[in-house]
């Protein structure tokens, strides 16, 4: 099986040993995305702003493999603080219309450069 790197000068360059996100066959496997502006590579301010800034990030990403966020068969949302999770749907519909992807919400000690939210995503795309 071939797969190839997926890049995207929309969401913020990789800041490890990583890719945005990798395509396998018609699978497109999205690193974890954290709320950094593609241009400045800041974490912008507020809960809610992280988690648009998260969907942007996702979105540039999965534009630039040829899908769009509606190929999001699995979601994973990593919280430092649960007490976001109504936000969280909140903004996540504004996304996202049914079917919506398999999801799963946890909560975790720390995220990268004190980000609040971070995503993961795998995409089917037809």
């Amino acid at each position: 099986m071939t797969k190839s790197v997926i890049q995207s000068d929309k969401a913020p360059a990789a800041i490890g040993t990583y890719s945005q996100a990798i395509k396998a066959g018609n699978t497109v496997y999205m690193s974890g995305q954290i709320p950094l502006d593609p241009a400045t590579m800041e974490l912008v301010e507020g809960f809610e702003a992280q988690a648009v800034q998260v969907f942007e990030n996702l979105k540039a990403v999965a534009e630039a493999a040829g899908g769009s966020l509606g190929d999001v068969a699995k979601l994973n949302i990593f919280l430092t603080d649960l007490s976001h999770f109504a936000t969280v749907n909140e903004v996540m519909g504004r996304y996202f219309e049914q079917p919506y992807p398999a999801r799963a919400a946890i909560g975790v000690a720390a995220l990268p450069k004190g980000a609040q939210v971070e995503m993961d995503a795998i995409l089917v795309i037809d």
